[in-house]
This record gives structure tokens, C-alpha cells and sequence, in this order.
């Protein structure tokens, strides 16, 4: 008897200090995915982020650059394995610019051009009265007219003089490469994205991604609208392939 109740007394033992361990080996992984992932270590490279996680509940502290960093860092997280939750305690250094005003917007065009694989190198975004002015480079006529259309299309912008300068390469193609990104990087650039664009920033969608394959759902007015969240999300850094599982949406 006594070496059975000395039995249970150890495996009682042994599940008692199995579950924080798991747990605290859980909540390390998700902390180094975050710090890993390549939307932290590039959008956010330059921000004072502090991960910390509990059985799955992170909450993130410290500073970022644009309130768009802000979003992508809990739109990744929320994205990782194993996590529950995200309380995203962040704060903009300077404060949140005004809503609508041209240093918003400069920031919401901007992040947008980031997302997209084939769009010129744009380095200088400024905006004057809701009017977006673009510097850069672009290896093509065709390159420089998408990047204009992404532009114009960002929720708030009135009209887009794009400035940038076509490269005399005689390549008239726009890069097709792909990067190897990690899911949750692509998802939280997904949704950033179809927020930040007008003509779907409405849409309810859901965003799943494995292995750099994109699915969607969710309703759309008409077709459309939703070969348009394909063409978009087809476009976003490290996805392979898209399928829009969108349906549209019955009128009554």
C-alpha cells in the first residue's frame, strides 16, 4: 500500500510541475515566433516592442513609430500558434497623428506600399490636403501605374501625383519573386492590407494562411469585389497562392 500511495503521490508531483513547464515552454516559443517573424523584423526592426506571454495571453508594451506598427505587431501575434489572446499596450512616439490628416495618411500609404511584391521602390511619400505626392523608382511604366493605383485607392486619399522615376532597364515586367515569409506575417499583411484599401476596408473577411497559401472568406456585394481581394492579396509580400472562399451576398 504504501509504495502504491507513494507512487500516485509522485505522479501527482510530476503533473503538477509538467504544467508550468509546458506551459512556460509554450509561452517562450510564442515570444521567439514574434521576434522571429518577418513582419518584426522588418516593418519593425526600428520599434521598442516588449512581448510578454502567460498560458497564451500576450500582452505587448513599449513604443512604435506609426500607429500602423502598432496594428501589425498584434495582427502577428494574434496570428501565432498557441496564443490566446493579445492586450496590445503600445504607444506611438509622438502620439497618434489625426485621423484623415496628410501625416496620417502619408503613414497609411506608405505601410500599404510595403505589403505589395509588385509595386516600384517608393522612398519619399508626402501629402498636402489629402493629395499624395510619390518619389522613387520603378522598373516600368506598368510597375509605376500599379503603384499609383494602390496609392489612390487607400482609404482618405483624394488624388496621387506620382513622381517616380522609370529605370531605362528595358524591363517591362514587375517582379514576380517570392519570399519565404512566415504565415503570421503574411496574415497580419493580409489584413492590413483589405483594411487600408477602400474598395474592400467594408468587407468582413476571414484570413487564414499555411504555408504561404491564403484563404479567404467571408461575403462580397458581387463578383467583383471579390476577384478584387483575390488581385490584391495575390500581390502581399510571401504568398504563394490565394483561395477566396468569399461568397456573395444574397440581396433581399
Amino acid at each position: 500500500m504504501k509504495a502504491i500511495y507513494f507512487a500516485i503521490l509522485m505522479a501527482a508531483a510530476l503533473l503538477l510541475v509538467s504544467v508550468p513547464m509546458q506551459a512556460s515552454t509554450l509561452d517562450d516559443l510564442i515570444r521567439a515566433s514574434a521576434e522571429n517573424s518577418y513582419v518584426f523584423k522588418t516593418y519593425l526592426q526600428g520599434d521598442d516592442i516588449n512581448i510578454q506571454s502567460e498560458d497564451g495571453v500576450v500582452s505587448l508594451t513599449g513604443t512604435v513609430s506609426e500607429e500602423s506598427h502598432k496594428s501589425l505587431a498584434q495582427e502577428t501575434v494574434a496570428g501565432l500558434p498557441g496564443v490566446e489572446s493579445v492586450d496590445n499596450r503600445l504607444e506611438v512616439k509622438g502620439g497618434n497623428p489625426a485621423e484623415k490628416s496628410d501625416e496620417w495618411l502619408s503613414d497609411k500609404v506608405k505601410t500599404t506600399l510595403l505589403l505589395y511584391q509588385n509595386v516600384g521602390a517608393v522612398t519619399e511619400v508626402s501629402t498636402n490636403d489629402g493629395i499624395v505626392t510619390l518619389q522613387g523608382d520603378a522598373t516600368s511604366q506598368a510597375q509605376k501605374d500599379l503603384t499609383t493605383e494602390y496609392a489612390r485607392d487607400v482609404e482618405g486619399v483624394k488624388d496621387v501625383k506620382n513622381e517616380m522615376t522609370v529605370s531605362n532597364t528595358g524591363e517591362n515586367t514587375t517582379r514576380t519573386i517570392v519570399e519565404k515569409i512566415d504565415d503570421a506575417s503574411i496574415t497580419a499583411q493580409v489584413n492590413m492590407a483589405l483594411l487600408f484599401h477602400r474598395s474592400t476596408s467594408f468587407l468582413h473577411t476571414t484570413v487564414t494562411t499555411k504555408s504561404g497559401v491564403v484563404t479567404v472568406g467571408g461575403k462580397a456585394k458581387n463578383r467583383a469585389e471579390i476577384d478584387l481581394v483575390s488581385k490584391l492579396v495575390n500581390d502581399i509580400k510571401g504568398v504563394k497562392s490565394v483561395s477566396n472562399q468569399m461568397t456573395v451576398e444574397e440581396s433581399r
